[in-house]
């Protein structure tokens, strides 16, 4: 599968229904959007956890304000001045963009206090519990998703550190084992580090019955390879150019 990673986030504004539905145009499997809590308890699609980088610098923490107060942002016209007057979206707002047949990733960016929310989102939605997936760094949130939501997949997030003096890769492929088996995640969406996730990784989450799911990978040598890993999906910044890229392979 092929999953927009915040929407089709190389043409449009991250995070945004512009982004989301340009998405779908361009023949996406699923969206990938990110996800806080906002200060009355509702779930919004920004990245970071203020909204400074994509509002044009005006500098609001998303869980000290309401709703109504992050929607007048424009979070649009940082990308381009086409989509001036992009407003940041609730997560009602980015479920309802999903075709049948299609799937959204929800990243949650905070803690398990979301439970709530999501689940209300979740339960007014029109989608089935097949196209949605919660997937996140934080083990808490999958320890959370998997014991109130167990209908729903949840996959733990990994990214990669190297060790300026060693070059030792932190976590080590055992210790990424480890953790997705303890937190009993439907799957593991890791980082597109070539010099961790290697064949033998794939095995052993294989063997014990977990997904293996890559990003961000916007090269199409890196889609290549992963493709060949069997990655059950490869989300990217660049839909249409990485699903070109494979079907030529």
């Amino acid at each position: 599968m092929i999953v927009a990673h915040r929407g089709a986030s190389d043409e449009a504004p991250e995070n945004t229904l512009a982004a989301f539905r340009l998405a779908w145009q361009r023949g996406a499997d699923a969206i990938e959007g990110d996800f806080h809590l906002t200060r009355d308890g509702h779930l919004v699609a920004l990245h970071d956890a203020t909204t400074k980088r994509t509002a044009g610098g005006v500098d609001l923490v998303v869980a000290e304000s309401r709703l109504a107060e992050l929607q007048t942002l424009d979070v649009g016209s940082w990308k381009s001045a086409r989509y001036r007057g992009e407003r940041i979206p609730t997560l009602p707002d980015v479920l309802a963009t999903v075709p049948p047949g299609k799937r959204i990733y929800i990243e949650i960016k905070c803690g398990p206090e979301m439970l709530p929310a999501l689940h209300y989102a979740l339960d007014h939605c029109r989608l089935a519990p097949d196209q949605i997936v919660v997937i996140s760094f934080h083990e808490a949130v999958i320890q959370a998703v998997r014991q109130q939501l167990p209908h729903i997949k949840a996959y733990w997030l990994t990214g990669y550190k190297q060790d300026d003096v060693t070059g030792t890769w932190s976590p080590s492929s055992a210790a990424v084992l480890d953790t997705v088996i303890r937190l009993r995640a439907d799957g593991l969406g890791t980082q597109g580090n070539r010099q961790v996730v290697d064949q033998t990784l794939v095995a052993q989450l294989r063997a014990r019955g977990v997904e293996f799911h890559v990003w961000t990978i916007d090269d199409p040598d890196d889609a290549r390879h992963f493709h060949t890993l069997g990655a059950d999906s490869i989300t990217t910044n660049r839909p249409a150019a990485i699903r070109a890229a494979l079907m030529s392979q």
